[in-house]
């Protein structure tokens, strides 16, 4: 299955789309600021100082969250014709909604107040947890299908060969 993740069509389509460069560019970034945000979050959960870089680091984390969220519905969009929920990545999709709404949970606790500075930053924390596990999950499929590509590329060479 992982061999199929993308049709010749779809592989074509992810190659001479910009929003793969796009994503490619973005996570790594997103994944910096999310770094750089823990470490904020933490120091001020240990000294009790530094609440405003904690909370301006966890809000630019959101919005940098928001924006590989959109341009990936772009790039699935050109690649698989629909914005989310392609079948080679519908579980990975619907993982990135509860990811989403933990980020957002964050920001409308922010803005309304509901919650301490304390249980803000641990939302925050659960949110970039829920994160990782979201990007592990896209990583591993990608790394899966390339190895399953390789493979079926080596085989089909020993079968010419052969």
């Amino acid at each position: 299955m992982l061999a199929g993740l993308y049709t010749p069509e779809q592989r074509r389509r992810r190659d001479a789309s910009p929003w793969t460069l796009v994503q490619g560019v973005l996570a790594p970034i997103q994944f910096a600021i999310c770094l750089a945000s823990i470490g904020c979050i933490l120091h001020y959960l240990a000294t009790g100082e530094g609440l405003w870089l904690a909370t301006a680091s966890a809000v630019v984390k959101t919005f940098a969250l928001y924006a590989i969220m959109i341009t990936g519905s772009m790039w699935e969009k050109v690649v698989f014709g629909r914005y989310l929920f392609a079948p080679s990545f519908f579980w990975e999709d619907m993982f990135s909604m509860v990811v989403l709404a933990l980020h957002t949970a964050y920001l409308a606790s922010l803005f309304t107040g509901a919650l301490s500075p304390h249980g803000l930053l641990a939302l925050a924390l659960v949110a970039y947890a829920t994160y990782a596990i979201n990007a592990a999950q896209f990583l591993l499929k990608l790394r899966a299908a390339r190895l399953a590509r390789d493979q079926h590329s080596v085989e089909t060479l020993a079968g010419a060969v052969g």
